[in-house]
């Protein structure tokens, strides 16, 4: 249970860290205009807790070592995925009435998505190789 609250904690910091972010620059694009109106802020930042539930929790999946690494991550970034356009189709990250833009919004998140798993990949395979390097130098 502890393991799963600190996946979801990460999850989340990670999403508020990236919409953050990406709030920042929306206010720069718009010269300090940035409104958001009907408690349209609110329902991001739980969206945005969602989406890194989404992306955080399932992680979990990644201590089944019977399953094969490719259906992992297909479990782990789908769920995730799924999550996140949900949610932004529902507090207007991605605007419902152009397919392009929403084509490509989704595609760019897919990418995002994917160098964040990438980068945290590169983490834990170096941190295993560490770790071999001192059982080693033990023996």
């Amino acid at each position: 249970m502890k393991d799963l609250l600190k996946r979801a904690v990460l999850g989340i910091g990670i999403a508020m860290s990236f919409f953050s972010i990406t709030g920042i620059v929306f206010d720069i694009i718009g010269s300090g205009n940035f409104t958001l109106d009907n408690y349209r802020f609110t329902k991001m930042v739980i969206g945005c807790i969602l989406v890194g539930l989404g992306f955080g929790v399932p992680t979990i999946v990644y201590k089944a070592e019977n399953l094969p690494m490719p259906i992992r991550i297909l479990i782990h970034m789908g769920i995730g995925s799924i999550i996140y356009t949900a949610v932004a189709f529902s507090v207007g990250w991605i605007p419902a009435n152009s397919f392009g833009n929403s084509v490509l919004i989704i595609a760019i998140q897919l990418a995002a998505a994917f160098v964040i798993w990438y980068l945290f990949m590169l983490h834990y395979r170096k941190e295993a190789s560490q770790i071999n390097d001192r059982i080693q130098a033990i023996k």
